[in-house]
């Protein structure tokens, strides 16, 4: 269902020749785009509040522009494009319509085509990495909270290894909604801040880290071990998941409950 085919259909509710519950089960089971290599969710947005998003590794740059280019032809026009390396970026903004600006970021290797929203949370979400060797993934997480409509706080290179780095940002961590913490080696960073905030913590291991860090598994097991209350986990290396979790919280209503 494009944009033209959803003005049409609310059209057909205001003059009242399709019933308003006939129309939502159209939108909620509206058809994929079949790209031959791709079946896109046209409808994901109106059933989960955000659309599609493109995982850029193991996709050719062709197929990359040609999902963008269907997903803003159905109407979404602002598409993240996570895990695109400099390579593949330039190839693909070569391919895009004019007028279509990538938006990479090198350093989080991901697009923000359509830009960032002003923010609609209920407060900031903050995102803190142990090392510098961590700021891709962090970098990651902070730009995919602000493509979902985020503010976000950085505290960069505040590990363990220094704990007054970390304590310095008191001030920060206490008016976080929600805190990422991202953390390689011994991953103890997501433990120590999960003891100091009220908030939802959630933990990112990373790659980062010597043999035994055994790629990232040592940090992932430490952290689903957390002694601290609150601490969830998600996949070695994965800030888009953390983010896109964090901003579920940060968007939550407490005064609107659910149907049952």
């Amino acid at each position: 269902m494009d944009k033209r085919d959803l003005e049409q259909l609310l059209s057909d509710v205001a003059d009242g020749s399709i019933m308003p519950a006939d129309a939502l089960t159209r939108i909620q089971t509206a058809p994929t785009a079949d790209l031959g290599f791709a079946q896109l969710d046209l409808s994901r947005g109106v059933r989960q509040g955000a659309g599609e998003v493109v995982y850029g590794a193991g996709k050719t740059a062709e197929q990359i522009a040609a999902i963008i280019e269907a997903l803003r032809d159905a109407g979404q026009e602002r598409i993240l494009v996570t895990r695109l390396d400099s390579e593949k970026a330039a190839r693909t903004s070569e391919l895009l319509d004019n007028g279509i600006d990538l938006g990479y970021v090198p350093d989080a290797q991901l697009a923000l085509v359509g830009g960032k929203p002003s923010p609609t949370g209920n407060g900031r979400i903050v995102v803190a990495c142990a090392g510098t060797s961590d700021l891709p993934v962090a970098e990651e997480a902070a730009l995919t909270a602000e493509f979902y409509g985020n503010e976000v706080d950085r505290l960069y290179d505040v590990g363990v290894a220094g704990l007054h780095r970390l304590l310095a940002h008191a001030e920060e961590l206490a008016r976080a909604q929600v805190v990422i913490a991202i953390a390689g080696m011994e991953g103890a960073l997501a433990s120590v801040i999960g003891g100091l905030v009220s908030c939802p913590v959630i933990a990112v291991p990373t790659s980062v880290g010597y043999g035994a860090n055994f790629g990232g598994v040592a940090a992932l097991l430490a952290m689903l071990n957390s002694c601290a209350s609150g601490v969830s986990v998600v996949n070695i290396d994965n800030g888009f998941g953390a983010a896109y979790q964090a901003s579920l919280i940060n968007h939550l209503s407490a005064g609107t409950p659910r149907a049952r």
